[in-house]
């Protein structure tokens, strides 16, 4: 693997890919070179590297596993070049199927995308890659489906491309860094300074594979032979937890007859992940090299680089980037080049908690959507740790071949009777003769497994803060510019806190405004208080009308999202959606079309916990409309405190209903929240009742009032309005009583005075 990067149209170029190359050179030990359009310029060191006038270049650093052969590669008219950061595992037999001779993997993807173009080279590779292809007046920028090697990009105010293999180096130059889309190849005209982008297809979830004992003999072939064709000729290791992902790598290699040690660090003896490596490496007579970082100075000082090497202060991406970056420190003084690991198998095979909450007709969507967002979620962050320490990281369950069938497999294979998560990858280590208490131990987050989350916390706690927080006093920056849907009601604006409490930027709110009542991707109950809340909020709105007609509302919903994206620059969105697969699926197409992040922290949350977590946040909170057996006008209007909660989720076990509404059941609207810095008062409104079961409330008046305002958050001008009020309320208790007698003991806090 190496480091890559290039500038197009910039005055100073060199400059740029001199200090570029500094920032990155842990990426390549083994030697730097660029060609400026003219001139091919190589070196065994960047001191060797000439200045150059020119002002397009394309370089790289050097960290060669297969042969050592600089780059770039130039053709011998000097009309393409080529720079890449590639592991291409079936070089050898694409280099004799299409008669290519080259000394490496990265000289064959050069010379078959000569011969074949880029849009035929790629379905053919098998492997993971980053790139440049410039030929005459047209560049190209590359990266493998999954986005496992990085690559990043950046314009000018004039037009002019930079790209690079890390942000860092882009970031002191341009105001926008942006992460390439894995699904989207970068089009670049030098002459024009115009840049398109062509889309790739994913992989499918159907058709679905079934049979327990073909998928389990297939996933063994697919398994042994992704490990097998990653293993190198120079001496390489395995981050180590004694989990089921890391184990079953072990095993393979063990099988395939490999001399090599296992990586671990923690922050005491007693830390689970060490316990169970111990336990394993010892069976399987593995070494285990192990660091153990107990004192809280050097804990931080590893802080210190990692959050500011991985440029994210997210808090779960810090736990786990704390232990991978010791683990790979260990493997480079050992003398490894490559390092193995079991990372994203969770996604492939199920094996998050929360997956055991999916329905089984969803449960593959819900993969697909996790491998969607790897490249954000985990891929930069390791990939950056082990390549500062110099390793290349290879992972076998990210294995095209593997993924392509790993996601359609039956979901009762993944999951079985609602309880065994990556059950068919528990059936493999036991058929691979791994003893079942490793087979079957359950899975422990590597941030919680070493000990290193509880390190952060003690750390955070000593200077009186949270966290995220602490961690983003080591990197100041946003970690993704976010825009947030947002609809008025409770999951939206839930959701864009929990992402701004976790160092994320919201740079504006995007609110669709359905003409459809019955819309079945957006809220309208009250959605014309989302102006007031914008003001309230102090961030910017995006407003876009829809005719709410189903699927061709997605096509308004691209052209609101793009403007966020030309407006604010935002890189990412975040949706409150719980459990609508249907709503979540879809954003996720527009935004994976546009090239955008996406985010849904309230993804599968226990529905009665995001409840209870509304209340802890301090959200001020009304019922617009209500649509379910056991509720009715009197709901509406009214704040919903702890007792309520106490009856939706009574009403849930009584009639079925969703006890956050995402049924339907209800709709909300937020009055007042974190994110505010006033609150809305409804000074006056109406109630529209359609049946005994189902009303809505239509706001007729409302303004914004500081939080020291004695005023109530509902406050009707008409005397008429408030009797009705205090009717509906007497009625309500008593039919809540009468209902449910053992959790209605209390009158609950009215937001109608």
């Amino acid at each position: 693997m190496c480091g890559i990067i290039g500038g197009f149209g910039i005055q100073d170029c060199f400059s740029l890919i001199a200090s570029g190359l500094k920032t990155i050179d842990e990426r390549g030990k083994d030697g730097a070179g660029y060609f400026d359009g003219k001139n091919l310029v190589a070196g065994d060191l960047l001191k060797d590297l000439k200045n150059t006038s020119s002002l397009s270049i394309i370089a790289q650093n050097l960290h060669a596993i297969v042969n050592t052969v600089p780059q770039p590669f130039v053709s011998a008219d000097k009309k393409s070049a080529f720079v890449s950061n590639c592991e291409i595992y079936n070089w050898k037999e694409l280099a004799l199927e299409y008669s290519i001779t080259a000394r490496n993997d990265a000289e064959l993807l050069f010379l078959l995308i000569e011969k074949v173009g880029v849009k035929k080279a790629l379905p053919l590779l098998r492997g993971v890659y980053a790139f440049c292809y410039w030929n005459g007046d047209t560049m190209y920028l590359v990266r493998d489906i999954i986005g496992i090697k990085p690559l990043w990009y950046a314009f000018s105010r004039e037009g002019s491309l930079a790209f690079c293999s890390e942000k860092k180096a882009l970031a002191a130059r341009f105001p926008e860094v942006r992460e390439l889309n894995p699904r989207e190849i970068l089009r670049y005209n030098v002459s024009l300074k115009k840049a398109s982008f062509l889309k790739r297809s994913f992989f499918s979830i159907a058709p679905e594979v079934t049979g327990e004992e073909k998928v389990l003999s297939r996933v063994k072939d697919l398994l042994a032979g992704a490990v097998s064709i990653r293993i190198p000729s120079r001496k390489f290791g395995l981050l180590f937890s004694g989990g089921l992902d890391s184990v079953i790598i072990l095993k393979l290699l063990k099988d395939l007859g490999c001399s090599f040690a296992c990586y671990t660090a923690a922050t005491s003896e007693d830390s689970p992940d060490l316990v169970w490596a111990k336990k394993a490496c010892g069976h399987f007579s593995v070494p285990l090299k192990s660091a153990i970082v107990s004192d809280m100075n050097d804990v931080e000082k590893y802080l210190q680089k990692v959050v500011v090497l991985i440029e994210d202060s997210n808090v779960m991406k810090v736990g786990v980037a704390l232990p991978l970056f010791i683990a790979s420190e260990l493997a480079r003084k050992d003398g490894c080049k490559v390092i193995f690991s079991g990372s994203g198998a969770d996604e492939v095979f199920a094996g998050y908690d929360r997956y055991k909450r999916s329905a089984p007709d969803v449960l593959n969507k819900d993969c697909y959507a996790d491998v969607l967002k790897i490249y954000e979620k985990n891929s930069y962050r390791d990939d950056v740790v082990t390549m500062h320490n110099n390793l290349e990281l290879r992972v076998p369950f990210l294995d095209k071949e593997v993924v392509s069938y790993g996601l359609r497999i039956a979901p009762s294979l993944k999951i079985a009777d609602s309880v065994v998560e990556k059950y068919i990858l528990r059936r493999l280590a036991l058929e691979l003769g791994i003893p079942s208490e490793f087979a079957l131990r359950k899975k422990k987050a590597a941030q919680y497994g070493s000990g290193f989350d509880k390190a952060i916390g003690k750390l955070a706690k000593t200077f009186g803060k949270n966290k995220s927080a602490y961690l983003s006093s080591w990197y100041g920056e946003p970690n993704v510019k976010l825009a947030a849907l947002v609809s008025g009601g409770k999951d939206g604006w839930l959701a864009a806190l929990i992402m701004k409490e976790q160092n994320y930027e919201l740079c504006c709110m995007v609110t669709m405004f359905s003409s459809n009542p019955d819309s079945y991707m957006f809220h309208t109950p009250a959605i014309e208080m989302v102006q007031l809340q914008a003001k309230a909020s102090k961030i910017p709105l995006i407003a876009q009308k829809t005719a709410g007609e189903k699927e061709s509302e997605l096509k308004d919903l691209e052209i609101a999202l793009s403007r966020a994206k030309k407006e604010y620059g935002i890189e990412g969105v975040v949706s409150g959606a719980l459990y609508s697969n249907y709503q979540r699926e879809r954003i996720e197409k527009v935004c994976d079309r546009l090239g955008l992040k996406i985010f849904s922290p309230l993804w599968h949350i226990d529905q009665e916990e995001e409840l209870r977590l509304l209340l802890r946040k301090k959200f001020s909170v009304v019922l617009t409309a209500v649509a379910a057996y056991g509720l009715n006008k009197s709901w509406l209007g009214r704040k919903l405190g702890a007792e309520d909660v106490a009856t939706l989720v009574a009403l849930s076990k009584k009639h079925g209903i969703n006890p956050a509404g995402e049924g339907g059941e209800f709709e909300s609207l937020v009055l007042d929240c974190p994110l505010f810095s006033k609150k809305l008062l409804i000074s006056d409104f109406v109630v529209n009742e359609e049946s005994e079961h189902a009303a809505h409330l239509v706001v007729k008046k409302a303004s914004l009032a500081g939080r020291q305002s004695p005023s109530p958050a509902f406050q009707p001008s008409h005397q008429s309005s408030l009797w009705l009020c205090i009717f509906l309320s007497c009625v309500s208790g008593l039919i809540r009583d009468f209902l449910f007698p053992e959790s209605c003991h209390n009158q609950p806090e009215q937001a109608i005075a």
